[in-house]
């Protein structure tokens, strides 16, 4: 099978991280792939906030277990977080931002690393805390969360697929 059809199948969402960090070339690899999501018109108005300062990672999981309503770790223990921002004030910005996630996603597969898309960046990076640490980031209120990849080391198996649902492909 082709190497990326293979990685774009096998890739499955980590909930149990060990608290290992993704750094050096193999952050940077993670990373080069979202820049080269696709985007409408070729805009790549999208940035990435790679996060792995411990403080702010346990601020943004504070902040987005909020959000949840909940006080648990919504990181999954992972301490390697990589926010998605798109500019608002494109068409095309919730699909753009979410195109760099997936690459985000597959691009950590393909180098062995695990991950997870969490939700609730929107809400989170709206929120006053959120906006200051945009503002920190030097990002303005243009920009919008989109998600966040948990990036790290999983504990335990790989998670098994779940079976394909029938009737999803129409060939005319």
């Amino acid at each position: 099978m082709n190497e990326t059809i293979n990685t774009l199948i096998s890739r499955r969402s980590v909930r149990d991280f060990d608290g290992s960090q993704i750094t050096g070339d193999t952050l940077d690899e993670i990373l080069k792939a979202g820049l080269y999501a696709p985007s409408g018109m070729n805009c790549q108005a999208t940035v990435m906030a790679a996060v792995n300062d411990i403080e702010t990672v346990n601020l943004i999981s504070k902040l987005n277990a909020a959000v949840l309503g909940t006080d648990s770790d919504p990181f999954y223990g992972a301490k390697t977080v990589v926010v998605v921002f798109a500019d608002r004030n494109r068409f095309t910005y919730l699909e753009d931002g979410s195109l760099v996630m997936g690459n985000l996603l597959n691009a950590a597969c393909s180098l062995g690393v695990d991950s997870i898309w969490i939700h609730r960046a929107k809400e989170v990076f709206d929120s006053e805390e959120g906006r200051a640490l945009k503002a920190k980031w030097g990002l303005g209120d243009e920009y919008v969360g989109i998600g966040n990849c948990a990036l790290g080391h999983r504990k335990g198996d790989a998670p098994e697929a779940k079976p394909r649902k029938e009737g999803r492909i129409i060939k005319v």
